[in-house]
């Protein structure tokens, strides 16, 4: 889902894919990464981690702000925003919690950028190398996910009581993105 946040005059562009080849994944970052610092940011998330398109989305937000406010941790908008969408301040723990790894089979995709073709010609590039076409469905809320999610977000079950008014998923997912936003606090 490509979004335009004025505030920043980015664009951003959320989707995911099943089924995909880690190693591809992998190469693709390594052989594109001088090329789309230069045009676009890209980012790789385990979907299984990721409390629906909303959570890329704040985290998103975070991270640009961070760039904005030059309070950011990292040198590029993808790799703050991968520190905001796992709420942690250290890269390595980041992408232990939030990045793709070798076991990864659906992973959430953020490209964040200037000029919406040079995105869309980035989303081409990584659905080539996926070896499949988008599915932004790996974004939403499954119970699988929810136990995944709680466990590492370390939310617990007396956090999740207090918000729940009956529907756990969404509790889930407003404790995923005040723990992002928590992190600006943090720096």
């Amino acid at each position: 889902m490509l979004q335009y946040i004025k505030e920043y005059g980015k664009y951003v562009e959320t989707t995911g894919y099943q089924g995909i080849a880690f190693d591809a994944a992998e190469a693709f970052l390594k052989a594109n990464r001088k090329q789309t610092q230069q045009n676009v940011d890209i980012q790789f998330f385990d979907a299984q981690l990721i409390a629906t398109q909303e959570h890329l989305y704040f985290a998103t937000l975070n991270a640009l702000q961070a760039f904005k406010n030059k309070t950011n941790l990292s040198k590029s908008p993808a790799m703050e925003t991968i520190l905001y969408a796992s709420a942690q301040r250290q890269i390595q723990r980041a992408i232990e919690r939030c990045g793709i790894k070798p076991q990864t089979k659906s992973m959430a995709v953020i490209i964040i950028g200037e000029d919406p073709k040079q995105i869309q010609n980035a989303l081409q590039a990584v659905t080539k190398s996926a070896g499949t076409e988008p599915d932004a469905s790996v974004l939403e809320m499954t119970k699988n996910k929810e136990t995944k999610i709680k466990k590492a977000f370390e939310i617990t079950d007396e956090e999740l009581k207090t918000l729940e008014n009956g529907n756990q998923q969404k509790a889930i997912v407003n404790l995923v993105i005040e723990r992002v936003a928590l992190l600006a606090t943090q720096l």
